[in-house]
C-alpha cells in the first residue's frame, strides 16, 4: 500500500469515509431529475413505477432501475435523501437564460433554488427585469429598476446600481437610443488578434500593413 492509502485507512472515522475513488460523485442521467423526484416524493407519491413513468416525458433517457435505487434509497435511508444542489455556475446560467428558453427541468431545477433562497429569487428578478430594458430598448425603466435594487437586501448588487447611477443619463442613452459602439469594439478585437498572433516579436510598420491587409 501507499502512503497515501494508508493515511486514508488511519483518518477515517466510519466506513463511509473510504467511499472515495473515481466513481464517487460521478455524475448520472437521473441527476437533473432528482428534484422532481424530491417534490413528488414530498407529495406523498413513493411508487417508482409512477415517477419514472412522470419523468420520461420531461426528457429523461436512463433506465428504470436507476429511478427505483433511487426511490429505495430514499425508503431505507433514516435521514431524508435529496439531489445534490446544483453549482453556482449552473444556477448562473439559468438564471441569465430566457425563460423560455429553458428545458423544463431545468425551469423546475430553478424554481426549487429560488424557493429555498430568498435573496437569489429577489436577484433573478432583477436580472430579468434588466435583460427587458436592454433588449426592448425601455430605458426609462432605469430610475424605477435602480430603486428596487436598492430596496432589497442585496449588498453585492449595490455597488453596481451605485456605479451605473453615476453615469444614469447614459445608461439610459444606451438603454434606449438605437446607435451602439459595437462595430468599433468588433474593429478592435481584430486588430488585437492580429497583434497576438506576431507573439510580441514584430513592431508597428508591421502590425499596420497587417490590419491594412485585413480590411
Amino acid at each position: 500500500m501507499t502512503s497515501r492509502t494508508v493515511k486514508l485507512f488511519a483518518d477515517a472515522a466510519t466506513p463511509e469515509d473510504l467511499f472515495h475513488g473515481q466513481w464517487q460523485g460521478r455524475p448520472s442521467k437521473l441527476d437533473a431529475f432528482k428534484p422532481y423526484l424530491d417534490d413528488r416524493w414530498n407529495q406523498g407519491c413513493t411508487n417508482a413505477w409512477t415517477v419514472w413513468e412522470e419523468i420520461v416525458p420531461l426528457g429523461y433517457q436512463g433506465s428504470y432501475q436507476h429511478v427505483r435505487a433511487y426511490v429505495r434509497e430514499k425508503r431505507l435511508s433514516p435521514g431524508p435523501v435529496t439531489a445534490r444542489p446544483p453549482s453556482p455556475r449552473v444556477v448562473a446560467g439559468w438564471i441569465l437564460r430566457r425563460p423560455e428558453s429553458l428545458t423544463e427541468t431545468d425551469r423546475l431545477r430553478l424554481k426549487a433554488v429560488l424557493v429555498h433562497c430568498p435573496e437569489l429569487d429577489a436577484l433573478t428578478g432583477h436580472v430579468r427585469s434588466f435583460d427587458q430594458m436592454l433588449t426592448e430598448r425601455q430605458g426609462e425603466r432605469l430610475p424605477q429598476w435602480l430603486d428596487a435594487v436598492r430596496q432589497d437586501n442585496l449588498p453585492s448588487l449595490h455597488p453596481l446600481a451605485a456605479g451605473i447611477d453615476r453615469d444614469r443619463d447614459a445608461v439610459i442613452a444606451g438603454l434606449t437610443l438605437p446607435w451602439n459602439s459595437g462595430v468599433v469594439e468588433g474593429h478592435v478585437n481584430r486588430i488585437k488578434m492580429l497583434k497576438r498572433q506576431m507573439f510580441g516579436r514584430a513592431g508597428f510598420h508591421l502590425l499596420r500593413k497587417r490590419v491594412l491587409l485585413n480590411s
